[in-house]
């Protein structure tokens, strides 16, 4: 059982993690032309809340997470309000490639910090997008490693220029990037620390497939 799986049950009575959500999805629905006839992934999609914000604009999403009880809360909430368009997966993108379905649009939330080998994951994003399709990834700027407890392993935060060069390695064009969020977070007893989220929006080069 991974962190998220133990966090997983509690995660929407968080109201941050909704407002945050709901940041993105904004965003989101400002940069990016969506329509019906999108199908899009979200990829590290938690409890779903972000897929929920955004499946009236879209044909269907496949809302992708590694947390077996994650996705336990996502079809529990599907069920509970019949979101026909929305399908929970439980697969591990870092570890495999996924071959199932093409997608017009691939959202990612606060995961891409947790990914062991970012090169990678671009690269399967990469082959998981349609010609011209979308790639929008929020995520923490750079911080000095207090977000996350001693012993995390992953990114501390994201340096926009050199996050930019890697898309643009892998056939992404178009790039563009604002802060769209930030969290107010208790690092300790007495101190609360502001960390800022940026959301990146890029395309997928259509002459470069």
């Amino acid at each position: 059982m991974n962190e998220f799986d133990i966090k997983a049950a509690e995660w929407d009575n968080n109201p941050m993690h909704l407002d945050r959500s709901e940041a993105i999805a904004n965003g989101i629905k400002i940069a990016i032309p969506l329509n019906k006839g999108m199908k899009v992934l979200e990829f590290g999609a938690g409890t779903g809340i972000t897929s929920f914000l955004l499946k009236d604009r879209v044909k269907e999403i496949t809302l992708m997470d590694n947390s077996s009880e994650m996705v336990k809360v996502m079809n529990e909430k599907i069920r509970a309000s019949n979101a026909i368009n929305l399908k929970a997966l439980n697969f591990n993108l870092e570890h495999a490639d996924y071959n199932d379905n093409k997608f017009d649009l691939i959202i990612t939330q606060m995961a891409l910090h947790h990914v062991a080998d970012i090169d990678l994951i671009i690269s399967r994003f990469r082959k998981l997008l349609n010609p011209g399709g979308y790639l929008a990834i929020a995520d923490l700027y750079p911080e000095e490693g207090s977000f996350h407890a001693p012993g995390f392993t992953g990114y501390k935060g994201f340096d926009i220029t050199e996050l930019s060069g890697l898309l643009r390695k892998h056939g992404f064009i178009n790039i563009t990037s604002d802060k769209c969020f930030v969290i107010n977070k208790k690092i300790s007893d007495v101190i609360t620390k502001q960390f800022d989220v940026f959301l990146l929006i890029a395309n997928c080069d259509p002459t470069n497939q």
